[in-house]
Protein backbone atom coordinates (compact mmCIF):
# COMPACT_ATOMS: atom_id res chain seq x y z
CA UNK A 1 0.00 0.00 0.00
CA UNK A 2 2.88 2.47 0.49
CA UNK A 3 3.55 2.34 -2.91
CA UNK A 4 0.48 3.82 -4.11
CA UNK A 5 1.42 7.01 -1.64
CA UNK A 6 5.18 7.01 -3.53
CA UNK A 7 2.97 7.10 -6.56
CA UNK A 8 1.06 10.13 -5.32
CA UNK A 9 4.72 11.89 -5.07
CA UNK A 10 5.87 10.28 -8.76
CA UNK A 11 3.19 11.86 -10.47
CA UNK A 12 3.60 14.87 -9.04
CA UNK A 13 7.41 15.27 -10.04
CA UNK A 14 6.69 13.87 -13.58
CA UNK A 15 3.71 16.32 -14.04
CA UNK A 16 5.59 19.49 -12.40
CA UNK A 17 9.23 18.44 -14.43
CA UNK A 18 6.84 17.79 -17.82
CA UNK A 19 5.18 21.05 -17.94
CA UNK A 20 8.38 23.08 -16.63
CA UNK A 21 10.27 21.31 -19.85
CA UNK A 22 7.15 22.58 -22.05
CA UNK A 23 7.45 25.87 -20.62
CA UNK A 24 11.04 25.78 -21.34
CA UNK A 25 11.04 24.40 -24.94
CA UNK A 26 8.28 26.69 -26.35
CA UNK A 27 8.17 29.87 -24.13
CA UNK A 28 10.47 32.86 -23.97
CA UNK A 29 11.45 34.13 -20.49
CA UNK A 30 8.58 36.78 -20.20
CA UNK A 31 6.32 35.52 -22.58
CA UNK A 32 2.44 35.03 -21.79
CA UNK A 33 -0.17 33.32 -22.75
CA UNK A 34 -3.60 34.00 -22.13
CA UNK A 35 -5.83 31.32 -21.05
CA UNK A 36 -8.91 32.73 -19.61
CA UNK A 37 -7.73 36.53 -19.76
CA UNK A 38 -6.86 38.42 -17.77
CA UNK A 39 -7.51 36.07 -14.44
CA UNK A 40 -5.61 33.17 -15.85
CA UNK A 41 -2.66 32.44 -18.11
CA UNK A 42 1.29 30.73 -18.47
CA UNK A 43 3.62 32.96 -17.78
CA UNK A 44 7.37 31.79 -18.49
CA UNK A 45 9.49 32.89 -15.49
CA UNK A 46 12.32 31.85 -13.62
CA UNK A 47 13.23 32.38 -9.80
CA UNK A 48 16.48 32.51 -8.38
CA UNK A 49 14.82 32.30 -4.69
CA UNK A 50 11.66 30.77 -2.52
CA UNK A 51 7.92 31.34 -2.56
CA UNK A 52 7.87 35.39 -4.10
CA UNK A 53 11.39 35.08 -4.80
CA UNK A 54 12.66 35.21 -1.18
CA UNK A 55 15.81 34.86 -0.67
CA UNK A 56 17.39 35.29 -4.04
CA UNK A 57 20.42 33.62 -4.89
CA UNK A 58 20.90 31.55 -1.66
CA UNK A 59 20.68 28.69 -3.36
CA UNK A 60 22.85 26.68 -0.73
CA UNK A 61 20.08 27.19 1.97
CA UNK A 62 17.69 25.59 -0.69
CA UNK A 63 19.77 22.97 -1.04
CA UNK A 64 20.21 21.78 2.58
CA UNK A 65 16.79 22.61 3.65
CA UNK A 66 14.98 20.78 0.96
CA UNK A 67 17.10 17.32 2.00
CA UNK A 68 16.22 17.97 5.84
CA UNK A 69 12.09 18.18 5.06
CA UNK A 70 12.88 15.43 2.72
CA UNK A 71 14.12 13.67 5.51
CA UNK A 72 11.56 14.93 7.85
CA UNK A 73 8.72 13.90 5.68
CA UNK A 74 10.18 10.09 5.06
CA UNK A 75 10.54 9.49 8.89
CA UNK A 76 7.03 10.45 9.01
CA UNK A 77 5.63 9.04 6.69
CA UNK A 78 7.35 5.55 7.63
CA UNK A 79 7.01 6.17 11.50
CA UNK A 80 3.47 8.11 11.95
CA UNK A 81 2.21 7.58 8.49
CA UNK A 82 -0.49 4.75 9.28
CA UNK A 83 -1.97 6.12 12.48
CA UNK A 84 -2.21 9.24 10.56
CA UNK A 85 -4.58 7.87 7.83
CA UNK A 86 -4.72 8.16 4.19
CA UNK A 87 -5.00 12.02 4.15
CA UNK A 88 -1.98 12.58 6.00
CA UNK A 89 0.11 9.58 4.17
CA UNK A 90 -1.30 11.92 1.17
CA UNK A 91 -0.57 15.21 2.23
CA UNK A 92 3.30 13.71 3.00
CA UNK A 93 3.49 12.63 -0.54
CA UNK A 94 2.36 15.80 -1.82
CA UNK A 95 4.86 17.88 -0.09
CA UNK A 96 7.47 15.36 -0.79
CA UNK A 97 6.74 15.36 -4.67
CA UNK A 98 6.63 19.19 -4.42
CA UNK A 99 9.88 19.54 -2.38
CA UNK A 100 11.49 17.04 -5.28
CA UNK A 101 10.22 18.91 -8.25
CA UNK A 102 11.39 22.32 -7.80
CA UNK A 103 14.95 20.80 -5.95
CA UNK A 104 15.23 18.84 -9.23
CA UNK A 105 15.04 22.47 -11.07
CA UNK A 106 17.50 24.58 -8.70
CA UNK A 107 20.01 21.43 -8.97
CA UNK A 108 19.61 20.93 -12.93
CA UNK A 109 19.14 25.14 -13.68
CA UNK A 110 20.35 27.04 -10.37
CA UNK A 111 16.70 28.57 -11.05
CA UNK A 112 13.23 27.14 -10.60
CA UNK A 113 10.76 27.34 -13.64
CA UNK A 114 7.56 28.78 -12.82
CA UNK A 115 4.03 29.45 -15.33
CA UNK A 116 1.05 29.86 -13.85
CA UNK A 117 -0.29 33.13 -13.59
CA UNK A 118 -3.53 34.00 -11.71
CA UNK A 119 -4.96 36.99 -11.03
CA UNK A 120 -7.90 37.14 -8.92
CA UNK A 121 -10.43 39.80 -9.46
CA UNK A 122 -12.49 40.31 -6.57
CA UNK A 123 -9.36 41.52 -4.40
CA UNK A 124 -7.80 42.74 -7.34
CA UNK A 125 -5.06 40.96 -6.64
CA UNK A 126 -1.96 39.65 -9.06
CA UNK A 127 -0.98 35.97 -7.50
CA UNK A 128 2.83 35.30 -7.32
CA UNK A 129 3.69 33.03 -10.90
CA UNK A 130 3.70 29.22 -9.68
CA UNK A 131 4.15 25.99 -10.86
CA UNK A 132 2.99 22.01 -10.22
CA UNK A 133 5.41 21.67 -7.23
CA UNK A 134 4.06 25.07 -5.84
CA UNK A 135 0.66 23.75 -5.93
CA UNK A 136 1.57 20.42 -4.31
CA UNK A 137 3.46 21.85 -1.63
CA UNK A 138 0.49 24.28 -1.06
CA UNK A 139 -1.96 21.77 -0.99
CA UNK A 140 -0.28 19.43 0.59
CA UNK A 141 -0.01 21.85 3.79
CA UNK A 142 -3.69 22.64 3.92
CA UNK A 143 -4.53 19.03 3.57
CA UNK A 144 -1.68 18.67 6.85
CA UNK A 145 -2.98 21.70 9.07
CA UNK A 146 -7.46 19.99 7.98
CA UNK A 147 -5.50 16.67 9.37
CA UNK A 148 -4.19 18.52 12.28
CA UNK A 149 -6.89 20.42 13.34
CA UNK A 150 -9.68 17.08 12.58
CA UNK A 151 -7.35 15.35 15.34
CA UNK A 152 -7.50 18.08 17.57
CA UNK A 153 -11.18 17.96 17.48
CA UNK A 154 -10.95 14.35 18.07
CA UNK A 155 -9.16 14.54 20.83
CA UNK A 156 -11.19 16.91 22.70
CA UNK A 157 -13.96 15.17 22.01
CA UNK A 158 -12.41 11.96 23.45
CA UNK A 159 -11.42 13.82 26.59
CA UNK A 160 -15.11 15.19 27.24
CA UNK A 161 -16.59 11.60 27.18
CA UNK A 162 -13.99 10.21 29.08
Amino acid sequence: MTIFYYAIAAAVVVLDQWTKWLVVKHMEVGERIGVLDPYFGLLSHRNRGAAWGMLQGHMWLFYIVTIVVVAGILYYFHRHGKEGGPAFRASLMLLLGGALGNFIDRIRMGEVVDFVDVFIPVIRYDFPIFNIADAALTFGVAMLILHMLLEEIKEKKKKKVS
